[in-house]
């Protein structure tokens, strides 16, 4: 059978790409999920797509194929190529033509009689015409109305139909930043194919790019959401490959500024809690039935939001809330610690204790989710207190051994 780069199921490419781009680590005799020929297939396939950016390395257990992108360099997401390789049948790409070219010089709306008609007309050209008969054409008509290429309207009893009126594309300045910033950018990726060369303004230093590979998924949530609805959703456990199935009520989507990784926020009724799930870690959603809690439970979490340093709702003491309180000493010329302080504090408060001092205290469900953030101002913290007593001693184990790491024991201690 030979190779085609055209996708039949995108999931086993979703897969492929985290394991190149995210993992990058596994060779052919690694990756035991399938077979030696099917890794072959989506590397060839994911080389027709992102050749520039693969990499190998060549190491004892074999040849190592890795996807490296500098996003310094790229200004848009070449993850996005994915997704415009789709596979499609001999029949399904000619009546898509036919199709076109007859609404194209359509001058009024048609029936489903008058459009078989001239599909017939234009098949009788060939020698061994393809026959396409009006249950075919009116599913690939129906199809079209979905995606938003034609619409319909009656008259009488009769439907016809015709294409949508093209409307002005947004400002390909608007369109750079959209496709490369927010959830579904992918959206913006296609609209720019069809805008004329243009100078780009944009550059990102951070530009966290493998949100793309879930654009379908983070599409689903929002239209669940718009229509207040339930979802069904299966999970992976990657380290065990464990599949569960959940039904929960999709509440909000959270991007992390650290990291670029992408949340769900949902009611799951099965533990009463409004709980975070990893979006990468759900491999397909099905929209069910309106929830008459949704405005209700959005509500709540709302509420909920002042009291989140990240995406935990509940902390690790079992307490409602957690109390989280540290001091800073800074040299004259040090301010900038201070502002950094009011800038980043998300939901906790700062207090100018004197010229070279302050203190920040926060109230969150999670206090175990600050410690990367308190770490940075290890050195000038004087004091600092949790209410979990068990955290706030693995955070002051930590410091013990960094004392001893560089042979600090008899320096000053928290």
């Amino acid at each position: 059978m030979a190779y085609s780069e055209v996708v039949k199921n995108f999931n086993c490419i979703r897969d492929y790409m985290r394991e190149f781009y995210v993992y990058g680590f596994k060779s052919r005799n690694e990756y035991t999920r399938k077979s030696g020929r099917s890794y072959d297939d989506e590397r060839r396939r994911l080389e027709s797509w992102l050749g520039d950016y693969m990499q190998f390395r060549q190491t004892q257990d074999g040849k190592n194929v890795f996807i490296s992108i500098d996003s310094r360099i790229s200004r848009h997401n070449p993850l996005y190529k994915a997704w415009k390789a789709k596979s499609f049948t001999d029949g399904d790409i000619t009546l898509h033509f036919i199709l076109m070219d007859i609404f194209a010089s359509a001058e009024q709306a048609l029936n489903i009689n008058e459009i078989t008609a001239e599909v017939d007309r234009y098949v009788s050209a060939f020698s061994e015409p393809r026959i396409f008969d009006v249950s075919t054409v009116r599913k690939k008509l129906k199809e079209y109305v979905t995606e938003g290429i034609l619409v319909t309207e009656k008259q009488g009893k009769v439907l016809y139909y015709r294409t949508i009126e093209e409307n002005t594309l947004p400002d390909a300045d608007m369109l750079d930043y959209f496709s490369e910033i927010a959830p579904c950018g992918v959206i913006g990726s296609f609209l720019l194919d069809k805008q004329s060369k243009h100078k780009e303004m944009f550059a990102f230093k951070h530009h966290y790019i493998t949100g793309a590979i879930d654009s379908e998924i983070v599409c689903l949530l929002f239209m669940a959401m718009s229509e207040k609805k339930t979802i069904t959703m299966e999970t992976i456990n990657r380290r065990n490959d464990c599949v569960l199935e959940k039904a929960v009520v999709p509440l909000r989507i959270m991007d992390s500024v650290q990291s670029g990784r992408q949340y769900l926020m949902a009611y799951f009724p099965m533990y009463n809690r409004i709980s975070s799930f990893r979006i990468d870690n759900i491999i397909s959603v099905k929209i069910n039935e309106e929830s008459p809690q949704f405005d209700e439970l959005r509500e709540k979490l709302n509420g909920m939001l002042p009291y989140m340093w990240g995406i935990s709702t509940q902390g690790r003491s079992g307490q409602r809330m957690e109390h989280v309180e540290f001091t800073v000493h800074y040299n004259d010329y040090e301010q900038h610690i201070h502002k950094r302080l009011e800038r980043e504090r998300r939901c906790g408060t700062v207090e100018k204790i004197d010229n070279n001092t302050s203190r920040f205290t926060a109230d969150i469900f999670d206090a175990s989710e600050m410690i990367p953030w308190i770490r940075t101002f290890i050195c000038r913290i004087t004091d600092i207190h949790f209410s979990d007593s068990e955290l706030e001693n693995q955070f002051r184990g930590d410091i013990e051994k960094m004392y001893q790491m560089y042979g600090l024991e008899g320096g000053e201690r928290i």
